[in-house]
């Protein structure tokens, strides 16, 4: 295949690109920091040097689709033109260049902006290419945005799909990622017949009279990993990149005193409301929450007010800190306990020291605090919440990570691991669960690792367990 390179290649990116780049539909199951990114340009700059491609609709997470702009013009070896979309603002083709249009794959769920891609699509869907990057976004086949991308983008005769996760869940989480590049790729006619060759269900009655079905266990696992085989390319990182090992360890804590007295109360009325028939799912989900908050130092009365606890995780964090050396990454899940941990650190460290990215703080302010933890020698602490600074951000200079809590969701874990652990990183990077023993967070240690039993049954690898 010739083409000319801007930036070198890894072996692994340049095997990916011969696999993928002349197919109208394919995958790059590349796992995080294995530089998927750049491969998915280069396909699209090879088509375009075929003649086969002249727009590319690039569709990321709000946390990543702006990162596109610095990297098309890192790695695109041709004349390019970037937009990144704008509330109700038309695309401009440029026909003397390769065009990409970056977009926000929540933008999907309004009517306003898919009119604008429709648009865009209906004039130009026969030079196009749509490239959907952390694909798991469009998992949820009942999803506005899923239905609207996949209903879309049909007619359009090159798409790619990028995910270093392709399975955070359970191998269902492919129906609708493969759905998008084409319909036909698994050879089902619909989701049900899928369901039924590769999981196994059970009805279980809720609400005292409703039947649910519920995934039991999976089977056929081999016939579905081969059928993958046939559009993707899979690649993770100890397979490829000579990168410095991965080191877990956990930190366990006992609740006490009024922690220990709440949460106990607080489980007993849980399991109450576990053992009614008639309780619903969202009541359930409930107090699991209200479970997970107490173990993170507070809990929210009957008023709505939020209350502090006396919390031995966060004297745990404090003394993990003093005993690690170097740049260090915390993550959480609630925007309370981030507050409290950046207080701590900035009343012990000092207000230079710490930057933080979660949901109140601003793409700008976002872009600022990665330029400092990664460049300035007084900022010594990243805090944010995995959801949203756990994509597509490089903090290569933190050699711990520390997970203050953890949720059920694999991929926001995996993610969030990567950010340290990719291309960049030269030393070892050790990761730290603080873990309040005997409560929900075990349970969650222990969900996480079934779910990555899964995905590795589903795409054929050896099972590997963080913990």
């Amino acid at each position: 295949m010739a083409y000319n390179y801007k930036t070198k290649p890894y072996e692994h990116q340049r095997q990916a690109l011969i696999k993928g780049a002349e197919k109208n539909d394919f995958a790059y199951f590349m796992e995080m920091g294995t530089g998927k990114t750049k491969v998915a340009i280069d396909n699209a700059s090879y088509l375009y040097t075929q003649d086969k491609v002249k727009g590319v609709l690039v569709i990321a997470p709000n946390s990543v689709y702006r990162n596109w702009a610095n990297e098309i013009d890192i790695h695109c070896p041709v004349e390019h033109d970037v937009k990144i979309h704008k509330k109700n603002k038309i695309f401009d083709w440029n026909d003397s260049k390769l065009n990409f249009y970056l977009m926000n794959v929540e933008a999907f769920s309004t009517a306003k902006a898919y009119k604008v891609i429709e648009k865009i699509i209906i004039e130009h869907y026969k030079e196009m290419m749509v490239i959907v990057d952390e694909s798991t976004t469009i998992k949820n086949r009942s999803a506005k945005r899923t239905k609207n991308l996949t209903t879309i983008c049909r007619i359009i005769n090159y798409k790619r799909i990028l995910t270093g996760s392709p399975v955070t869940k359970s191998p269902l989480d492919l129906f609708s990622q493969c759905e998008f590049l084409n319909p036909n790729l698994l050879g089902f006619s619909n989701f049900y017949v899928f369901r039924a060759r590769y999981c196994v269900m059970r009805n279980i009655t809720v609400g005292g009279s409703r039947q649910v079905p519920l995934p039991m266990y999976y089977t056929n696992l081999d016939d579905l990993e081969m059928k993958l085989k046939n559009f993707s390319y899979r690649v993770r990182k100890e397979e490829c990149l000579d990168l410095p090992e991965k080191v877990y360890v956990k930190r366990y804590v006992q609740l006490k005193g009024e922690q220990l007295e709440v949460y106990s109360d607080l489980k007993k009325y849980a399991r109450a409301i576990f053992e009614n028939e008639e309780a619903s799912y969202a009541n359930k989900l409930t107090e699991i929450l209200k479970l997970h908050q107490v173990c993170c130092g507070y809990f929210v009365s009957d008023e709505g007010l939020k209350k502090d606890i006396d919390n031995p995780k966060l004297d745990e964090l404090l003394n993990t800190i003093e005993e690690n050396e170097g740049k260090i990454i915390i993550w959480a899940n609630y925007i309370h306990s981030l507050e409290k941990i950046i207080s701590k650190l900035e009343t012990k460290y000092g207000k230079e020291s710490t930057v933080a990215i979660y949901g109140a703080v601003s793409v700008d302010q976002r872009q600022e605090a990665v330029k400092r933890f990664q460049e300035d020698k007084n900022t010594r602490f990243f805090v944010g919440n995995p959801v949203t600074g756990g994509y597509g951000l490089n903090l290569t200079k933190a050699h711990t990570v520390i997970y203050f809590s953890n949720s059920y969701d694999l991929e926001v874990r995996q993610q969030s691991e990567d950010r340290a652990h990719r291309i960049g990183q030269t030393s070892k990077v050790t990761y730290i669960d603080i873990i309040a023993q005997g409560t929900i967070d075990e349970f969650i240690i222990k969900a996480l690792n079934n779910k990555i039993k899964i995905s590795a049954q589903t795409l054929g690898e050896d099972v590997l367990t963080f913990l």
